[in-house]
């Protein structure tokens, strides 16, 4: 993102990016208990471990040292040595908006959304004698989601963020509907994959809102806060649904992705992000009305 802002880019280039950046990264939190099941059910859980270390070694030192952390600097170092610590000061002062929670909140019920399938999913394939299967199903919503990610850098830019958030969340909803009362194999593949259709537009379209509501010094942070909303709520879901699971069937935790898409809905159809002007960039010039006056804050941007 900061490589295309930099640069000058179209707000359909950024979103094609953040479509394609997002939709890996989704990929990679469903695909990643596949390939774990897969690694145990052929040699051994402690392989999968392992493969983790290496990636995490490998790719990201190579991410740390690449050239374009130098790129993609702060813009405020484009400016005369003498403005440079006052811009950054100023930069560095900029209020993280209190919209922002509720997009953390959306990413952390996303993730309760993984967690609670991975733990029903688990559970039922165990009930009806085919555990080996729940990595396969889990991956089916994956590849679903992963199309249905791409497909996201072909919405046209008049369907606003506000707009895509409140369908994806809306779409998670309905489609989750019929999970608890899954009992079948036949069933578990049909219904989990076509949920698959809704995660990922909802991933891109929370972190695209994210990186319009922030200042761009707090972007790394608010990414940072973002993400690891993602990754807590799974693991918090993962954890009370799992006792569910066992307590009352796989059931309860299907009923408890479906809440978790129920919250969701509501927070889309409740909340108003509003995108932030840039600190480095002046208004452009068709914002600026007659005498030098500019219109009410708030008119422009990829709300929706």
């Amino acid at each position: 993102m900061a490589l295309a802002r930099r640069s000058g880019a179209s707000e359909d280039t950024v979103g094609a990016a953040l479509s394609f950046e997002s939709t890996l990264d989704e990929t990679s939190f469903v695909l990643g208990p596949a390939l774990v099941g897969v690694a145990a059910v052929l040699a051994h859980p402690a392989y999968a471990l392992a493969g983790a270390s290496l990636l995490v070694a490998v790719c990201g030192s190579a991410f740390a040292l690449h050239p374009t952390a130098r790129v993609t600097a702060p813009a405020v170092g484009d400016a005369p040595a003498r403005t440079r610590p006052d811009r950054a000061r100023t930069a560095a002062a900029a209020p993280m908006p209190r919209s922002v929670h509720a997009l953390r909140a959306a990413l952390a019920l996303q993730g309760a959304m993984f967690g609670a399938c991975q733990a029903g999913i688990t559970a039922l394939t165990a009930r009806l004698g085919q555990e080996d299967q729940a990595g396969l199903v889990y991956a089916a919503m994956g590849v679903m989601s992963a199309v249905a990610g791409l497909a996201m850098a072909a919405v046209p830019a008049r369907v606003g963020l506000r707009t895509r958030w409140r369908k994806a969340t809306g779409a998670a909803f309905v489609l989750s509907l019929p999970l608890p009362a899954t009992d079948g194999m036949a069933g578990l593949y049909a219904v989990v994959t076509v949920l698959g259709l809704a995660y990922a537009p909802h991933l891109v379209t929370v972190f695209g809102l994210t990186e319009r509501a922030v200042p761009p010094s707090r972007l790394s942070e608010a990414m940072a806060f973002a993400t690891s909303s993602l990754v807590g709520g799974q693991a918090l879901a993962i954890a009370l649904t799992r006792r569910l699971a066992d307590s009352y069937g796989p059931s309860a935790a299907f009923a408890t992705a479906s809440t978790a898409a129920a919250l969701a809905c509501a927070l889309a159809l409740t909340s108003r992000p509003q995108p932030h002007r840039r600190l480095d960039q002046a208004p452009p010039p068709d914002t600026i009305g007659p005498a030098g006056r500019k219109p009410e804050a708030g008119r422009r941007g990829a709300g929706g």
